[in-house]
């Protein structure tokens, strides 16, 4: 008796079934062949994991740089003597070459051709169209006595034999070769249905002896091998692929486990020493030996800047006290005077300043 209310509506569906027809066989093999196969893919997949990780690190921390490097010194040793050879050594001298070339071969040549070549061309083409127009004269009276010696010699003959001797001869060979056809047809009737009899039996023969035979085995014993083998062969390559996706898992597990005890283990009691003891450490050190040595180098520097701007000062101030008492003091330049002359001294139209006028 059913205790529950079923809800109003179309009846409920039965599950679906597998239309898998080897679905013993795959039941049997799946569950072994996937634990073996995990069991043997696990730890190739963690060594692929550790190789790509490792690859990684040595790419971005080793090859990249590397690369880097041989890249910018091929450019330094290649590629930009070779750009600065063809920029500054190869293009200009091809320019000039090409100009040398133009100027020494294609400006003659064109003269050459304009003046030389193109006037006797012209002369040797009228040449050749009159030697020409008298050839073909000669040509065209040449083929009209060969036209009329072999219409007479070759032409007539050959018709007269074509039509007398060949074409009854013909005739005769044509009415012996349509009786010898008509006995080689029933020759070849008879030969054909012997032919037929021997082919009807080796076909019965090899029939029964091969195909059958060939057949049954076929159907019998290696269709029903070969269903067994596919079946295998894909529940193999299912669990291969199940057992990867399920090593990727295991391996990434197994990593954030060692970069989480990498973390604990290491990185964490770095980092607290790091800033619990090493900072303030550093900052004390900073304050009480570096900044009064940083302060002590720069006073001692300006001090000595100092004594040597003094010591400069001295040297000069001697040096020029020895030029005075040896040489005498030096000679006053001379100013010039820039300002307007004086009323008496300017030039007005009553006088002048020249040597001829003046008083």
């Amino acid at each position: 008796m059913d205790l529950e209310k079923r809800p109003p509506g179309r009846p409920q569906e039965p599950p679906p079934r597998r239309s898998d027809p080897e679905g013993c066989v795959a039941a049997a093999i799946r569950v072994p062949v996937r634990i073996v196969v995990l069991v043997l893919v696990v730890p190739v997949r963690m060594a692929w994991d550790l190789l790509v990780v490792a690859g990684r690190f040595l790419r971005d921390t080793v090859l990249r740089p590397a690369g880097r490097a041989l890249a910018w010194l091929g450019r330094a040793l290649f590629v930009w003597p070779l750009v600065g050879l063809w920029r500054y050594v190869v293009v200009p001298l091809g320019k000039g070459l090409a100009v040398l070339g133009h100027v020494l071969l294609v400006v003659p040549a064109v003269w050459l051709h304009t003046w030389v070549l193109a006037p006797a061309g012209r002369a040797i083409a009228w040449c050749a169209a009159g030697v020409g127009a008298v050839l073909a004269a000669v040509g065209r009276g040449l083929y009209a006595a060969l036209t009329l010696l072999g219409r007479y010699l070759v032409v007539v003959p050959a018709t007269w034999l074509y039509a007398w001797l060949l074409t009854p001869l013909g005739h005769a060979l044509a009415w012996c070769g349509r009786g010898l056809a008509w006995c080689g047809k029933g020759i070849a009737r008879g030969l054909g249905l012997v032919v037929t009899g021997i082919g009807t039996v080796l076909y019965w023969t090899l029939r029964i002896l091969l195909v059958l035979p060939a057949l049954a085995l076929w159907r019998w014993v290696l269709t029903p091998v070969g269903r067994v083998l596919a079946v295998i062969g894909r529940e193999v390559l299912d669990a291969l692929g199940h057992g990867w996706r399920i090593a990727g898992h295991v391996s990434r597990a197994f990593g954030r486990f060692l970069g989480t005890l990498w973390r604990w283990a290491v990185a964490e009691p770095a980092r607290w020493a790091y800033r619990t003891v090493l900072t303030p450490v550093g900052h004390a050190v900073r304050n009480t030996v570096l900044r009064p040595l940083a302060e002590a180098g720069r006073a001692a520097g300006r001090a000595t800047r100092q004594a040597l701007a003094a010591a400069r000062l001295t040297v000069r101030q001697t040096r020029a006290d020895l030029r005075r008492a040896l040489f005498g003091p030096p000679p006053e330049a001379r100013r010039a005077d820039r300002r307007e002359p004086s009323v008496a001294e300017a030039r007005t139209l009553g006088s002048s300043t020249t040597a001829l006028t003046k008083d």
